[in-house]
């Protein structure tokens, strides 16, 4: 799904507002529909019922803020030894297969469904983030002939370069909450 594509919004968005829309829509054919059309117009509408149903559920099993504060806090604790070993139970709670790397590009190669993705973490307490370090994440991929990158930022600033190359390169930045969601146990 395209990031920008109206379910993507509204999936992001809170789940009263695809209900909204999904009430608006149907009580706008309701009123302004021929009698025969009415019940094909309301049937438009579920598409949205349906993704504020997703949304309801994702933000009622998302962590909440303080939660998510208190393990960015621990995070910015944690040494390397630590931080790479709650990664793996993560990634590994979810389902993947982990395998450190050794060497100096890329920290672990990450296999879940079908998809290998390579990940940059051990800087993720660096004040700020440039290209080079990217760039040495797209070698290691292409290197490794994979296609899918991640690197994490626990806090910091990344420069704009350095999501630029992301971006064209297929390295998804995982940047402070979400990294300290990625770490929280699911319920």
């Amino acid at each position: 799904m395209a990031d920008n594509s109206l379910f993507a919004i509204l999936l992001r968005s809170p789940w009263w507002v695809s209900m909204l829309l999904a009430g608006a829509m149907t009580l706008a054919v309701a009123a302004l529909a021929p009698e025969r059309f009415k019940l094909l117009g309301a049937f438009g509408a579920l598409p949205l019922y349906g993704v504020g149903c997703v949304a309801a559920w994702r933000q009622w099993h998302a962590p909440s803020a303080a939660a998510v504060a208190a393990q960015s806090a621990a995070l910015r604790a944690m040494a390397w030894r630590e931080f790479s070993a709650a990664l793996e139970q993560a990634w590994r709670a979810q389902g993947a297969s982990v395998q450190p790397i050794t060497g100096l590009e890329a920290d672990f190669c990450v296999e879940q469904g079908g998809r290998t993705t390579l990940v940059s973490a051990r800087r993720w307490k660096a004040a700020s983030h440039g290209a080079d370090a990217i760039g040495h994440l797209v070698a290691a991929m292409r290197k490794r002939d994979i296609h899918a990158g991640q690197y994490l930022v626990a806090h910091g600033t990344v420069s704009d370069a350095a999501r630029d190359l992301a971006r064209t390169e297929g390295v998804a930045l995982v940047e402070g909450d979400a990294l300290a969601r990625l770490l929280l146990p699911k319920t």
